[in-house]
């Protein structure tokens, strides 16, 4: 079961937005995936901080009651973790066949590869 640090962890975005002088000014932190989840304050940062010390409560109020707690609607880019690099270690025959074979097709041998990775993959996939 999901406690309350795992929701902590979460990065919900939130929206700060200035309030009108007759409502007596400062601003106004409010998290649209938690409904009426709001922090107020003279400034943003004041705002930011009662807004987090909300979420805690909203999320904690949730859990306790039983109720179900929303994760962030935008999610973190699923391929953020992955450089698209890796080392690879291989036979120095193996090195030479790729570079020669690469060079035939007008290629890097970094471009080379990709393909024929692709391809394998896509082979393997298809059944």
């Amino acid at each position: 079961m999901k406690d309350l640090s795992y929701y902590l962890n979460l990065d919900y975005p939130f929206i700060v937005k200035p309030l009108p002088q007759e409502e007596g000014g400062g601003y106004v932190v409010e998290y649209p995936d938690l409904p009426n989840c709001i922090g107020t304050g003279d400034t943003i940062e004041e705002a930011i901080s009662m807004a987090m010390d909300a979420r805690k409560c909203w999320i904690e109020a949730s859990l306790e009651e039983g109720l179900p707690v929303p994760e962030p609607s935008i999610q973190r880019d699923p391929l953020a973790e992955y450089s698209g690099r890796f080392p690879l270690r291989m036979p120095k025959s193996l090195h030479k066949m790729i570079l020669e074979n690469a060079k035939k097709e007008g290629v890097s041998a970094n471009q080379y590869l990709i393909h024929l990775i692709s391809l394998s993959i896509g082979k393997t996939a298809k059944g």
